[in-house]
């Protein structure tokens, strides 16, 4: 019931949850012999009940990308059918301006591109955010092109069944991920979240090829993005300025969150205007209230939520959700997957790096919901699913 609590939804939920009250309506009333409650004493303050804090939102990163190869309509469908609250694409252009999902702009490593002699001279060497990087970008393609090309399975050692799944499937747009949210809302009567991450905004912007204005055009030419839980994620502070001030707060449904990176690095667009601060200065008291000032949550490393000590356990948990929550920001960490690679070493099972460990990564994730988070990114949706719904 997240989903109902936290956000607008579609006719269709309305009306069975007008169903369940009715239900409830009808209840039968307490036996009569049942003593009555003890009045309390005159001028005793009477308390509200203790609301029920949410349900962990369970986002699902770039989709069921454990599971299928990421940032496939493939991946977003087995997270919904997994049970995820919200679908996670991050989104980069095309050289016509068209809204794509990759994990980054450069997709030498997501597509079959490499292999494509047609596209042999688009190769390129740039720099995107201080970074040289020579590969193929999608900026270079336009979207008919783009959809000629196959995704990939980005990280095939550790997941080899994702990789027997390389050149299946085609690039999605924002449009087409959107629609199948959609659909899948209509069908379950469920809504279905999209958790969009802005990806180099800045590096967009100076080459034309501004992502802020084209999201935000979306999210008012697609009915559901209007009514849907809608989330916007970027590194850089200065793009989720501007689609504050470009959205407003008038539609409820959109939340903004400042992703924080490594804190000793430094967001993109603080690096650009000669800001020697770093993600680390966004995680103190006034960081947090500065980042309130224009976002509703923070998704940071998870790390900085529930840290690993010198033997790779998982330690104590920090001051950090406490203190985001003081500010008013809620609290979505990000990456929990289920390989050994990626887990505490007591959390591992037999095997080696690639292999899974499903009861681990729920055992990591009911560590982060002890500690109050408030939902977080995962690359198997029904593990996170798992872990939220036995830790009620």
């Amino acid at each position: 019931m997240l989903a109902l609590r936290r956000w607008r939804f579609p006719v269709t939920t309305v009306a069975a949850c007008a169903v369940l009250v009715a239900g409830c309506a009808t209840a039968p009333r307490p036996k009569p012999h049942a003593p009555p409650a003890p009045a309390p004493a005159p001028g005793t303050p009477q308390q509200p009940p203790a609301a029920e804090k949410p349900k962990a939102l369970v986002i699902a990163h770039r989709g069921a990308s454990a599971l299928r190869p990421e940032h496939t309509l493939a991946a977003y469908t087995k997270a919904i059918e997994d049970g995820a609250d919200a679908i996670e694409p991050d989104l980069v252009m095309t050289r016509d301006g068209v809204l794509v999902a990759r994990h980054e702009n450069d997709i030498t490593g997501t597509t079959n591109v490499a292999d494509v002699a047609q596209f042999a001279d688009r190769k390129r060497t740039k720099v995107i955010d201080g970074e040289r990087l020579t590969g193929w970008f999608t900026e270079d393609f336009t979207l008919a092109e783009l959809k000629t090309l196959r995704a990939r399975e980005r990280i095939p050692r550790l997941r080899p069944a994702n990789a027997r799944l390389n050149d299946q499937f085609e690039i999605p747009t924002f449009e087409e991920i959107v629609r199948l949210a959609e659909q899948a809302s209509l069908r379950t009567g469920k809504p279905i979240g999209i958790y969009a991450e802005l990806k180099h905004p800045s590096y967009f912007r100076g080459i034309g090829l501004p992502m802020e204005d084209k999201l935000a055009a979306a999210v008012r030419a697609q009915p559901y993005l209007g009514q849907a839980p809608l989330f916007i994620q970027c590194f850089e502070g200065g793009s989720l300025r501007a689609l504050r001030r470009t959205l407003g707060h008038a539609q409820s449904n959109v939340k903004l969150v400042q992703l924080v990176g490594n804190p000793r690095k430094s967001p993109a667009d603080w690096k650009l205007a000669g800001d020697n601060r770093t993600f680390g200065d966004m995680l103190n008291t006034t960081g947090l209230r500065e980042v309130a000032t224009y976002a509703d949550g923070i998704g940071p490393e998870k790390s900085s939520v529930v840290p690993r000590d010198a033997e790779g356990a998982l330690a104590a948990p920090t001051a950090l959700v406490r203190q985001a929550h003081a500010a008013g920001l809620f609290v979505h960490p990000y990456t929990f997957r289920p390989e050994n690679r990626f887990l505490p070493k007591a959390l591992q099972t037999g095997g080696d790096e690639a292999t899974r460990s499903p009861s681990g990564m729920v055992r990591e994730l009911e560590a982060f919901i002890a500690a109050g988070v408030d939902g977080f990114f995962t690359d198997d949706p029904a593990l996170g699913r798992r872990a939220v719904d036995t830790n009620r």
